[in-house]
């Protein structure tokens, strides 16, 4: 189960093109999406305009050397560390999910367009990294869902209350259980199981880019440009925002 490509055995019923499509259909909803979100919401107009004021706030200017840092630093920090959790519980629980996001959807990528038949086997490695990024997610995802979020762990609400602004994680959290579960059941060789988790599937990963205009997907863009405006403003003088006070257990 961990080491067969789950996508080569789909290839007996549904052309590997059509597969292929697919992808390269959600990741123009993907791209669409936030486009529209940005401009729905005018996110691309705050930040030139956060930008200018920025640059007419200045107190000093700002190299390209130390601009090139500030980006790197951003990278770092905000996006491959997650800096910007504070307590280390909520920081852990987002990188097992954002790393593991990435190697699900990289190997799914990657063996529906270079091994998408049984005839063109897959490495070993990539079946066992998809499998390993799904439980990524979930772990991340459902510690976060039932124990991390704020409304949950500390307004005392239940983690079975749903809102719109929930709808990415519940949309990844489902999609990637399905595809677990449809795997699990192609390997046992079930038919009609393996059909039920297949079109359940393609409906909730379809949902968790689809509905990216209406979900807090598009934040993963947004975030990092905010950080290192945030950045840069520090940097040059022109940010009106107080240090972050230390709590007495020393988290910010």
């Amino acid at each position: 189960m961990f080491t067969s490509n789950p996508f080569a055995e789909l290839s007996a019923f549904i052309p590997p093109t059509v597969m292929q499509t697919y992808i390269v259909v959600m990741i123009l909803m993907v791209a669409g999406g936030t486009l529209f979100d940005m401009y729905h919401k005018k996110s691309a107009t705050y930040f030139f305009r956060a930008w200018r004021n920025s640059k007419d706030k200045a107190t000093r200017r700002l190299g390209g050397g130390e601009m090139t840092s500030l980006a790197i630093r951003t990278a770092v920090v905000e996006v491959l560390t997650s800096g910007e959790f504070c307590k280390v519980k909520r920081r852990i629980a987002h990188l097992l999910t954002f790393y593991g996001f990435l190697a699900y959807i990289i190997t799914t990528v990657i063996m529906v367009f270079s091994y998408p038949t049984p005839d063109t086997p897959a490495p070993a490695l990539l079946p066992v990294l998809w499998n390993i990024g799904a439980l990524m997610v979930l772990v991340g995802g459902y510690w976060f869902w039932f124990f991390l979020r704020v409304d949950v762990a500390y307004e005392g609400n239940s983690p079975f209350r749903l809102m719109r602004a929930d709808l990415f994680v519940v949309s990844l959290l489902v999609s990637v259980t399905l595809g677990l579960a449809w795997e699990f059941a192609q390997a046992t060789g079930n038919t009609a199981w393996t059909n039920v988790f297949l079109a359940l599937y393609i409906l909730a990963t379809t949902v968790l880019f689809v509905s990216i205009p209406w979900s807090k997907f598009s934040h993963m863009f947004y975030k990092p440009a905010a950080a290192f405006q945030n950045r840069v403003e520090e940097a040059n003088g022109s940010s009106n925002l107080p240090a972050p006070a230390e709590s007495p257990g020393g988290e910010t």
